[in-house]
């Protein structure tokens, strides 16, 4: 099943499709990511699309949770650990947004 006008989905499509809406269903523990990967999959165009676009806004929220974090304390050490912290939270929602990455390049 092909998009509209016979275009095949794309890696970067799909991983800024899981970024925003990762970012904007936070709220939702396990729904947010898990939603936001299958809507990413399906947009990347395939099953190894997707997993490829999977890390892609997990590595770009940790690295940003981290150095905004390392920024906005006045303490390079308390914001590196602090940094560290957001990292680590924001790997917690790869899984979930595997799961939906693989579910949507499924039915893409």
């Amino acid at each position: 099943m092909s998009q509209p006008g016979g275009a095949k989905g794309s890696i970067a499509v799909g991983a800024l499709w899981m970024l925003v809406l990762g970012v904007l269903l936070f709220w939702l523990p396990f729904l947010g990511p898990l939603l936001a990967g299958l809507v990413g999959g399906k947009r990347a165009g395939g099953v190894l699309a997707a997993i490829v676009a999977v890390f892609l806004p997990g590595i770009v929220t940790g690295v940003a949770m981290f150095f905004l974090a390392t920024l906005l304390s006045g303490m390079p050490v308390v914001g590196f650990m602090a940094g560290m912290g957001g990292l680590a939270l924001a790997m917690f929602q790869v899984g979930p947004l595997l799961l939906g990455a693989i579910l949507g390049g499924l039915m893409a």
